[in-house]
């Protein structure tokens, strides 16, 4: 029986990113993420989706993993985002990876 059951779940795409969530990622994964952290499931199209879980204590975050999350999750400072609200959307930038040899496809 999954103890987490009763919370709501949400998945999050790196658009819909919150300053609230990615502070919960970084003190979730203080050294990111590996294979052991990433959960697999099929979303409503069908879709394989790969994303990292954070709890709330009402919620259960599915953040879809990709380039422009890890990029963020390294280079987070909270102090970047002192001047938004926790669930501002708006708030974390999208990071500008075709300088670095990134991209969103791997």
């Amino acid at each position: 029986m999954d103890k987490h059951a009763h919370l709501k779940r949400v998945i999050v795409d790196f658009r819909k990113l919150t300053p609230e969530v990615l502070k919960l990622l970084v003190e979730r994964y203080p050294d990111g993420y590996d294979d052991r952290n990433i959960i697999s499931f099929r979303n409503a199209s069908g879709e394989r989706v790969e994303a990292v879980e954070v709890l709330t204590e009402d919620t259960k975050y599915l953040v879809k993993i990709s380039a422009k999350l890890e990029y963020t999750m390294e280079n987070y400072d909270e102090d970047d985002y002192e001047d938004y609200d926790d669930d501002d959307p708006e708030a974390v930038p999208d990071p500008d990876l075709s300088e670095d040899g990134h991209d969103d496809d791997d």
